[in-house]
């Protein structure tokens, strides 16, 4: 075994016990002592890296290596350090003790993403002690506020310091390289685009009044109704050329047709997030009204999540607003791009080529992400990006579940298989 597979558990447990929880307005811990633990890894074995801070507290950790008189463009590896937060009392066991259960590092953060920090730390370690340095330059950036949309870590990094980034053209990090199975074949899907975030406020106004009388004119009515639209609203199904590619795939493996919604269902319960990749989304996350039991209020606001596929964007505001009919207003509250890459070249190929070489039965193919990574940021500097975080799961595990979830968790031989696979992969590319 490696030195990069004998420590990699370890590297991810320390993570984990470091409580970066990031509640999306700066109350939570910070990131600064995750960064310090990630540079004091780097300086053990002679990397010096930068820690840069948009707040306090709010950190970031950069670091060249490789070969930097290459004339080679660079290649921007990347993770995040925060975490969302976790209930303790749902969980099983303390979210933040990294236990080992039955072979599976427990602890949130697991899959999002302390595992490839530690696979990053790891292999980066055994290569930098043993002289193994790869022959392109490249930089590591492990950031903070990922879990808010990264406007205090990756943007604010591309916004204030982009003189790290000079050079890079391409970028590799999160929601991609893990295994899942179609007709008892194990597929590895890459990450090769994600959808854009439109994060909406939909506001109804009304006629106030006491809440004994009629009021045709209720504020929390309109919303309501309003809601039931979107949540009732089906998309239509618009694949792009990423998920057309694992359409294609799912048709050989499985060896049936039909509908782009059913060959996905050959994914079991990952459909949830891989078939989010074929339309437009939107989501009612959140609602305001009201003060007092027996007020009706005249105004009434609710929260939406949408997630516009590639291409749709610029018109996905109006289109959500046809949908909910007059007499709610809907702004945006956030907003970021979509992004879609093609899945070709030398860095598709040495992430395909590393995978087989450790999985040779295996299959690969792309896939577009529902949510949203720090490529978007990378974007803004003309960086193609793709999720690589070699893992090789057990066929019933339903690892998309565990993004965000309960008792989140990683097999111990999958982060191991991972710095196996990240070694070969720096050979490449």
């Amino acid at each position: 075994m490696s030195a990069a597979e004998n420590e990699v558990v370890d590297l991810c447990r320390d993570l984990i016990r470091i409580d970066t929880s990031n509640y999306g307005d700066s109350s939570g811990p910070g990131e600064r002592a995750a960064a310090e633990y990630v540079a004091a890894s780097l300086a053990e074995v002679g990397i010096e890296s930068t820690i840069l801070e948009s707040e306090s507290g709010r950190a970031s950790v950069l670091a060249r290596w490789g070969d930097q008189t290459s004339s080679r463009p660079g290649l921007v590896v990347h993770g995040h350090l925060d975490v969302v937060p976790a209930q303790a009392s749902d969980w099983s066991v303390d979210p933040f003790a990294a236990e080992i259960v039955d072979d599976y590092v427990v602890g949130r953060g697991a899959v999002d993403m302390k595992d490839f920090d530690a696979i990053l730390l790891a292999v980066v370690r055994e290569r930098q002690r043993a002289g193994r340095i790869p022959a392109r330059p490249i930089l590591l950036v492990f950031t903070a506020d990922e879990e808010a949309g990264g406007q205090l870590g990756a943007h604010w990094l591309v916004a204030e310091h982009p003189e790290w980034f000079e050079g890079c053209t391409e970028a590799v990090g999160e929601v991609g390289g893990f295994s899942t199975e179609v007709a008892g074949k194990r597929l590895y899907l890459l990450e090769s685009g994600e959808k854009g975030i439109a994060w909406l406020r939909l506001t109804a106004t009304g006629t106030a009044g006491h809440g004994s009388m009629a009021n045709p004119d209720n504020a929390i009515t309109h919303l309501a109704r309003a809601l039931v639209r979107i949540g009732e609203h089906e998309w239509p199904l618009e694949p792009g050329p990423s998920m057309r590619l694992l359409l294609d795939k799912v048709r050989e493996l499985s060896g049936t047709e039909g509908t782009p919604d059913e060959l996905l269902e050959h994914f079991g319960p990952a459909v949830r997030m891989i078939g989010s990749g074929l339309r437009n989304s939107t989501n009612t996350t959140m609602a305001q009204a009201g003060y007092k039991h027996n007020v009706v209020p005249g105004e009434a606001v609710a929260y939406v999540d949408g997630r516009p596929l590639p291409g749709h964007h610029e018109t996905f505001v109006s289109r959500v607003q046809d949908i909910v009919g007059e007499g709610v207003r809907v702004e945006p509250y956030h907003q970021d791009i979509p992004l879609e890459y093609g899945f070709e070249g030398d860095l598709v190929d040495a992430m395909t080529v590393s995978l087989l070489k450790h999985d040779p039965e295996a299959h690969v193919a792309p896939f577009l992400m529902s949510g949203g990574t720090d490529a978007k940021a990378w974007h803004k500097l003309g960086m193609t990006s793709y999720g690589f975080v070699p893992l090789r799961l057990p066929a019933d595990l339903d690892f998309t579940a565990l993004f965000h979830g309960v008792d989140e968790r990683v097999p111990v031989d999958a982060l191991q298989f991972g710095t196996r696979v990240f070694d070969e992969f720096l050979d490449l590319a």
